[in-house]
Order: C-alpha cells, then structure tokens, then sequence
C-alpha cells in the first residue's frame, strides 16, 4: 500500500475558532484503494477535520490537497474528486431511489441514466431501485447514500458514520460492501465509534485527541507496536509477583542477564482475577511485555520453585489501543 500514490494529504491542519485553537497541526494522507479510519473521541476534533476536508469551512493553517488539487486555492477541482455522506443519508421518502438518484444526478453535467443504473448496480439495489424509499430498510437508505456520493464517480469517499444504527447484519454487509469499492481502486475515509468494525475494515487509521493526531499507521502495526498483553497462570501467585516486578523494572539490561530493557513504562502488571477479563482465575496476573521476553521469565519462576500452570498471549484490540492512547476517553 506504501507504493500507491496519495489520494487525499493533509499537512498541518489548524483551525482557530473563536480565540480557541481547535485543530492542532493534524497532518496524514489516504492512499489509493486503501480503506482509512478516522478516530477519536467525543470533542477531538474528527467533524471539524471532515468539514475542512469538504471545504465546508475553512482551516486557519496548513494545506488539504485532492488527487492534486489545493482544496483552499482550486476548490472545484479537488472537490469533484470526493463523495462525502454523513451520518443517515438525507433522502426524500415519498420518492423512489431512481428518483433520488436522478435529482441529485443534475449536480454532475455528465451523468445520466447509465451512471444511476451503474451506481444502483454498484451499492446492490437495482432489484429496489424504483421502489420508495420509504419502504427501504435501514442499511439500504445507507447504500442509497453511498449510491449518492459515487454519481459523480469521486476518487475518494468520505463516510461519516456508516454502519450508524445498523443491526449486526446490516454491518457486515456494509463492511463487505466497502472493502469490494476499496478493491476497485476507490479511497475510501470512515469515521466510526465502532472500533471492532474499524479493525476489521481498515488498512490504516490515524487516531486524533484533542486536535492532534497521536497515531497513524497499518492497524496491524500500531497494534503490535502497543504491546501484547501475557497472561501467566502460577502458584504460588503471592510468591512470583516480585518475579514479575523485578523482571519488568530491570534498568540495566547487562546486569540482568543480557536481556533486553524495556522502554516506556516498563511495569505494566494486571490485577490478579481482575474480573475486566472475565474466564481468568484468580492465580493468572496480566503482564504487558515483550513476548521474546516470555522463556527467561519462565524460567526464572520454574527455577524459584514456582508452578507455571499456563502462559497465554492475548493480542490487544484496537479499542484496547485507542483507550491506552486516549487515555480512556469516550469515542464519538
């Protein structure tokens, strides 16, 4: 993905409103054919970023660039290139989606029947097309959105919210939907407070609080940079924690062996039976440490008498992740 050219650059994004600096030099790009998320919490910032992006209003600082195209300086030319929805789609009810399509269609000069017929063939309604909308579930007025935002056939599309209010099913298929445009060539920019779907969607999400961007980058690689998180069972617990504690707090990597420091916080040590992490037994404490690290902790323990009954490594989520850069946080 590195090797596809950027869709969408955003280079030191700042927006004062009010005396108050709102958006803090937030800078990233969206590749072609990639699918990137957007996050961050309630207040960080997301909704004036994606106005910005839009040119709905203008940034006080730093460039916005589409396939090319200064947003700020040639406006018309960037903007033809995108497809935003937000939230729910606003569609007339008491119309048909053909009709729909064909009132928004008279925006584009150069799209016509053979494009609504595309796009409706495209979003999987063209069985439904010339039926109301107001007999249309949910997840098909979303697609009829969607439908929306490719008449123009854009190279990126921005989605505010998409799976909103969606029921399991109607996620997956938008989720699946999305992919397939992505396959196609398509950019496409979600913001969602659904981080589960998030993870399984995107190829890389850039995390923003408090008008800064603290995290960009493949979803893969952020979550394993964060850290897994090792879960020991050992008898007797009592007598291996300062194991544990000594083991994570070495400063000195010589004096302990060879092995490697740790850097950051390098204690990190769960509570025993925390019952967040329901299914664990009251002998099993959660670590956060280098896995390669795993064998000559063991061995210590075996060495000092200690059972070890079990070791398990749990991946962290990407909610996990966020919370842990967030600093708990509320998304929004």
């Amino acid at each position: 993905m590195e090797d596809k050219p950027a869709v969408l650059t955003v280079e030191g994004l700042k927006k004062t409103i009010r005396g108050k600096e709102i958006i803090k030099g937030v800078s990233f790009d969206v590749r072609e054919g990639e699918v990137f998320g957007f996050l961050g919490p309630n207040g960080a910032g997301k909704t004036t970023t994606i106005r910005m992006l839009v040119n709905l209003i203008r940034p006080t600082e730093g460039t916005i660039t589409v396939c090319g195209h200064s947003v700020q300086k040639e406006p018309e030319r960037a903007l033809r290139n995108i497809g935003c929805i937000v939230e729910n789609p606003e569609m007339y009810a008491y119309m048909s989606g053909w009709e729909n399509l064909e009132h928004f269609a008279r925006m584009f000069p150069d799209v016509g029947e053979a494009r609504i017929r595309e796009v409706a063939k495209i979003v999987g309604l063209d069985a439904r097309i010339h039926d109301k909308v107001k007999t249309y579930s949910l997840g098909m007025r979303q697609r009829l959105g969607i439908a929306q935002a490719l008449l123009g056939r854009p190279k990126l599309l921005i989605l505010d919210e998409p799976t909103n209010g969606l029921d399991p099913q109607g996620i997956k298929e938008i989720r699946e939907f999305i992919r397939e445009l992505a396959a196609e060539g398509l950019s496409v920019l979600i913001s969602s407070h659904l981080l589960s779907e998030i993870q399984l969607m995107c190829d890389r999400v850039a995390i923003i609080s408090h008008g800064r961007v603290i995290a960009v980058g493949e979803v893969k690689e952020l979550l394993r940079e964060s850290g897994s998180r090792i879960v020991w069972r050992v008898q007797p617990l009592e007598r291996a924690l300062p194991f544990f504690a000594a083991f994570l707090l070495q400063e000195d990597s010589a004096a302990s062996g060879g092995l490697p420091t740790l850097s950051g916080d390098p204690c990190d040590l769960g509570d025993p039976g925390d019952p967040s992490d329901p299914g664990e037994p009251e002998d099993a404490i959660a670590v956060r440490m280098p896995a390669e690290q795993v064998p000559e902790l063991n061995r210590r323990l075996v060495a000092a008498g200690i059972d070890v009954l079990s070791i398990s490594i749990k991946t962290p989520t990407l909610e996990e992740l966020f919370l842990q850069l967030t600093e708990g946080e509320t998304i929004g």
